[in-house]
């Protein structure tokens, strides 16, 4: 016995028959390096492209949606129907009574005599036992036919019976034509490019395709159609790399991780679930949420306390998404939020702008890539001073644009760049050399324009109202030697300009939120001004542009409000998110409110930001029911009587109940309702397409 419990047989064969020497056994052969699971096919890729996407109203997950109708259907209580069902079987049953019994007489056996022949009517012929039986289950038939659908038999069955029991099975999609599978790329064998579809169909079969792959090929045929791009030359890049043709600048295909659900087809990324709240109209309730560029077009504000899950819920996976239609050409990308805050990996993007961190590879250009001095000293004015400009709709801050610009001009003329931080800081104090030296050398090359410009400046330095000792206060926040290696004109480090949104770029940048708050929150109005300013020049505007603020606290502004209202005509939108409007000035908010077509409400809203969202969602006319109990007084003694015996059995005096109906105008949402009313982890959204569809304020729950 060995050791492991088995006997050993070794010594039972008195002659033990010799294996014939040979060659070792050799292993099979692999035929993929170990631990590397096999090739999958692309038979879920396929799945997901042909998958059903009905048109939906706005905000609705279309990926295997099903529609229910715009209106609830009437629900009978389950009460009712039950008695109902039982009352038509009895009054069936009574009626088949009488008519079996003669009670009604023989009238119904008319058309029975008229059917059997005489030869029939032979005492036990069993022919007309069988017609007689038959005749009488057919009338029984009819009878339980017409109580049926009295008593609404068929949805009892529906909602107790065996198809409420067993789960719905999916139904079986049939195999498209091939004319119109999207696998088999038509609209490329329609226009003559049979060969780059036949490529792409293959590569799409053996699961050498992805969803972003698909959507990137899609945008490049798109430029075919509009001319941006020659179809032999589209046909060759096809057929030379296949599912990988027409690849993003970076090389990339994918996002290292994703977190939230995709659908690139439709563009849409999903959000949560609607909830089944009677609030909601029917058409929703239960639908996935899930935003796109149409509904990102008209920009969306998110306001919620900390921990509400502004970031985690809608920030990140909004900047995912669009990462994903940078890769496949289709949009451009800015994200912008405090260090550490989860906005995605660096790998994600393609420039990560760390101010403040010595290990940043990319800059961030101050005058946002132009060289006109008139358009840098806006941008700049904006974001230094915009938060102290009267907060009212018509104000700006041009005077403090006119001191940039009278410093700015010069400087340029004589050193080709604008100036440094530190340079700035000096002119706008007003010290001695660097205007001196402006001024000389402006003499020596004539420019008596500019130098009029310098002379303006120097005039109004130290008069009461000057606005350049405030803009030197606020440069000087950016200078300080945590930044002292950013904002360089010099041109020795890799200045990031938003001038670069004409391209399929994916961008984030972390600002400095502990230790310098206000720098950081001075920056996030300088990105802003930026983005809105060079939106507004770009030359295709056929790719959507965006930026996401990750806080929005001090960065609306009047000049601020003025831009969002011109991105929708530009293809582009922002996403902001605040703790509170309280953030907002108050002239500011209505405004801000406006000029976001998509608004959402947080659970753990303060009734005062509530009563914001209230206004600004409006009144709905509604159907209101007054119920009315009446005591029903009794005049007669045996009445009194019946009433007191009413009374001991119920333990309540009879009464006569009148219903009221009539129909009066309410709040969407109260802002009662706004700040106790929405559960956690949920929100009120309302959406606004580009095309000008709405969506009115749905209860949703995030978590879904």
């Amino acid at each position: 016995m060995d050791s492991d419990g088995t006997q050993d047989t070794r010594g039972t064969h008195a002659n033990p028959v010799p294996r014939p020497a040979g060659p070792p056994e050799v292993p099979p052969r692999h035929t993929a390096a170990p631990g590397v699971p096999p090739r999958p096919d692309g038979s879920a890729f396929l799945t997901w492209l042909r998958a059903p996407r009905p048109e939906t109203p706005p905000g609705v997950w279309r990926f295997g949606h099903r529609p229910r109708p715009q209106e609830e259907p009437e629900l009978i209580p389950a009460r009712q129907l039950v008695s109902g069902a039982v009352i038509a079987f009895l009054v069936g049953w009574l009626i088949w009574s009488l008519l079996w019994n003669g009670y009604l007489g023989g009238w119904w056996l008319l058309p029975l005599y008229a059917m059997i022949p005489d030869s029939w009517a032979q005492p036990h012929s069993i022919a007309s036992v069988v017609v007689v039986y038959a005749y009488y289950v057919l009338i029984a038939l009819v009878i339980m036919t017409g109580v049926g659908r009295l008593g609404r038999w068929g949805e009892i069955w529906r909602r107790y019976g065996p198809p409420a029991w067993r789960p719905a099975a999916p139904r079986a999609e049939r195999p498209p034509a091939p004319e119109q599978d999207p696998a088999e790329w038509p609209q490329l064998r329609a226009a003559g490019a049979a060969d780059a579809a036949e490529r792409l169909a293959t590569e799409a079969r053996a699961g050498l395709m992805r969803d972003v792959d698909h959507a990137r090929i899609v945008r490049a045929w798109q430029g075919v159609r509009t001319g941006r791009h020659t179809l032999a030359a589209f046909t060759g890049a096809v057929l030379k790399d296949g599912a990988a043709a027409c690849l993003h600048p970076s090389g990339e295909r994918d996002l290292p991780a994703r977190l939230a659900r995709h659908d690139l087809l439709t563009g849409q990324v999903r959000l949560g679930t609607t909830a089944d709240d009677p609030r909601n109209p029917y058409a929703y309730r239960g639908a996935g949420l899930a935003l796109g560029p149409d509904l990102l077009g008209t920009s969306l504000l998110a306001v919620g306390p900390a921990g509400s899950g502004k970031t985690g819920t809608v920030v990140r996976p909004l900047a995912e998404s669009l990462c994903l239609h940078a890769l496949a050409g289709r949009a451009a990308v800015v994200v912008v939020g405090a260090a550490g805050a989860g906005l995605g990996p660096a790998d994600a993007y393609d420039v990560v702008v760390r101010i403040g961190n010595p290990e940043s590879v990319y800059d961030l250009d101050l005058y946002g890539g132009t060289s006109d001095p008139d358009e840098a000293a806006a941008v700049l004015a904006e974001a230094l001073v915009g938060d102290l400009a009267d907060p009212h709709p018509g104000s700006d801050s041009r005077r403090s644009t006119t001191v940039l610009a009278q410093l700015l001009g010069p400087f340029r003329a004589v050193h080709g760049r604008f100036p440094s931080v530190p340079e700035l800081r000096q002119l706008l104090d007003g010290t001695p050399g660097p205007l001196e030296e402006l001024r000389t050398a402006l003499q020596g090359s004539g420019q008596e324009s500019l130098l009029r410009e310098l002379d303006a400046r120097e005039r109004q330095l130290g008069h009461p109202g000057d606005v350049a000792a405030v803009l030197a206060d606020r440069v000087a926040l950016l200078d300080r030697p945590a930044f002292a290696g950013f904002f360089d004109t010099s041109g020795q480090s890799k200045p990031f300009s938003l001038k670069a949104l004409d391209h399929p770029v994916r961008v984030r940048i972390d600002l400095p939120e502990r230790g310098h708050a206000d720098a950081s929150r001075m920056l996030a109005r300088l990105v802003l001004a930026q983005f809105t300013a060079s939106v507004a020049v770009r030359e295709d505007r056929s790719l959507f542009a965006c930026l996401v603020l990750d806080d929005a606290t001090g960065v609306v502004t009047p000049e601020a409000v003025r831009g969002i209202q011109r991105l929708r005509s530009g293809n582009a939108g922002v996403v902001l998110t605040l703790r509170t409007l309280d953030d907002v000035p108050r002239p500011l908010r209505g405004p801000l409110l406006g000029s976001t077509g998509c608004r959402m409400a947080l659970s753990g809203l303060t009734p005062w930001d509530g009563q914001d969202f209230a206004e600004v969602w409006g009144k709905e006319w509604t159907e209101a029911r007054d119920v009315t109990d009446r005591q029903i007084i009794a005049e007669t003694p045996a009445g009194k009587a019946v009433h007191m015996l009413r009374r001991v059995i119920t333990g309540k005096a009879p009464t006569a109940r009148a219903v009221t109906v009539r129909q009066v105008e309410r709040e969407r949402w109260s802002a009662s309702e706004l700040a106790h009313g929405v559960p956690p982890g949920h929100a009120v959204l309302s959406l606004t397409t580009v095309k000008g569809e709405h969506a009115p304020p749905l209860l949703v729950d995030l978590r879904g």
